[in-house]
């Protein structure tokens, strides 16, 4: 099997799914901007082959090196990056290159806000009342209809960026103001705390693995306040949650994927409402949270999936895993010698992040895991004490 992974070494804990394929007999060809001597020794053994191009969002030039790695090595079985960022180039050329998963006529409806909310709704699953909209005017229609707050984010477009609340018409202007060339989707504000669905289907679209997090606060109040934030694996997974959660796989006909799904639980009266679908792993150390809250290889049992179909791996949510991330614009109480010390074992992990990531999940993340709920909330706040 030939796999070929786009820009392999970014984020550093994806390089591992480049070290299990190699595990299972896999030819992996690696393609990215930068130079090989950057890459990490075991990443460099990993990878059968590594093509360097000079601009990633050069689609011709991603034609010309999977052109030569399909002159080099035969047939190309499979192309992924788990990058949200190159959902749609990977789609176009799967296309282009018949190679199996997600192809261009489909990408759409997984990326674009507004053809989402369509599926949702199709899938029995709440949603909030929301629009696409390509002009002030048109924005002020909607405001006019729904009132304030609203949530204004483009109607195709990564992570929080450009995610804003909107009080009022004048910011609604404004908006639209600095981003003039912006698609944006609209929606009403729902107040309610954040959780996710996430897991990995099989190639026959069997829901093999899942969990659920809990965040502390919304991703797009976190980055436009600058604020720090956690979140958390649930041990026990809400009944509508999952059930939520498999609708959704089935609607959008996954196979052989990860899946971040994110709902709110309105404060008003507990009701799940979807928010948005992202067909790649979530995002920062979440897939080493999967691993710390099972003691399992999830990049293992990837591999195995797009090896043989197979997840082999027994997991029982045996933890809570949190993840607690530091903003470099705040001080804090705690050193991390001091953490270390006062969490013990509970401290599974604790690396800088890439600033790429800086602005959602923090300049410097940690993570801690318990059987109790409660330890790991308060590590969590014990982690981000300001002095």
């Amino acid at each position: 099997m030939n796999f070929v992974y786009l820009s392999p070494n970014f984020p550093p804990n994806f390089i591992n799914f480049s070290l299990r394929l190699k595990d299972l007999g896999v030819n992996v060809l690696g393609i990215g901007e930068g130079p090989y001597e950057e890459l990490t020794p075991p990443l460099k053994a990993a990878l059968r082959e590594y093509y360097r191009i000079g601009n990633m969002h050069n689609y011709d030039e991603l034609v010309r090196a999977l052109g030569y790695l399909t002159h080099r090595h035969g047939k190309l079985d499979r192309l992924d990056s788990h990058a949200e960022y190159w959902l749609e180039t990977e789609a176009r050329l799967r296309t282009d290159f018949n190679i199996p998963g997600i192809k261009a006529d489909v990408i759409t409806k997984m990326k674009s806000k507004s053809a989402m909310k369509e599926i949702f709704r199709k899938a029995g699953v709440a949603v909030a009342q929301g629009r696409a909209v390509n002009s002030l005017e048109e924005g002020e229609a909607f405001l006019a209809e729904v009132g304030t707050p609203l949530v204004a984010k483009p109607d195709i477009g990564v992570g929080a960026a450009g995610t804003f609340k909107i009080e009022s018409v004048q910011e609604l202007r404004r908006v639209f103001k600095e981003y003039p060339s912006h698609r944006y989707f609209l929606e009403e504000f729902i107040s309610g705390k954040l959780y996710s669905f996430d897991g990995l289907v099989d190639g026959d679209g069997k829901l093999v693995f899942f969990t659920s997090h809990h965040f502390n606060q919304g991703i797009m109040e976190t980055v436009n306040t600058d604020d720090h934030m956690f979140y958390y694996s649930l041990r026990d997974i809400p009944a509508d949650l999952e059930d939520a959660g498999r609708r959704l796989i089935k609607a959008f006909h996954l196979r052989e994927r990860f899946f971040h799904f994110e709902f709110f639980r309105t404060h008003k009266d507990g009701r799940l409402v979807a928010l948005e679908v992202n067909m790649r792993p979530p995002g920062g150390l979440s897939t080493d949270m999967f691993n710390y809250a099972n003691d399992i290889d999830i990049y293992k049992e990837w591999a195995n999936v797009v090896v043989n179909n197979r997840f082999e791996a027994s997991y029982t949510r045996p933890y809570h895993a949190c993840y607690v991330g530091r903003k470099a614009s705040k001080n804090y109480r705690h050193s991390t010698a001091q953490i270390h010390a006062q969490l013990g074992i509970r401290l599974v992990h604790h690396e800088a992040i890439s600033g790429v990531f800086a602005a959602a999940i923090g300049n410097y993340g940690y993570i801690v895991r318990s059987p109790e709920e409660a330890v790991v909330l308060e590590d969590a706040r014990y982690i981000l004490e300001l002095a």
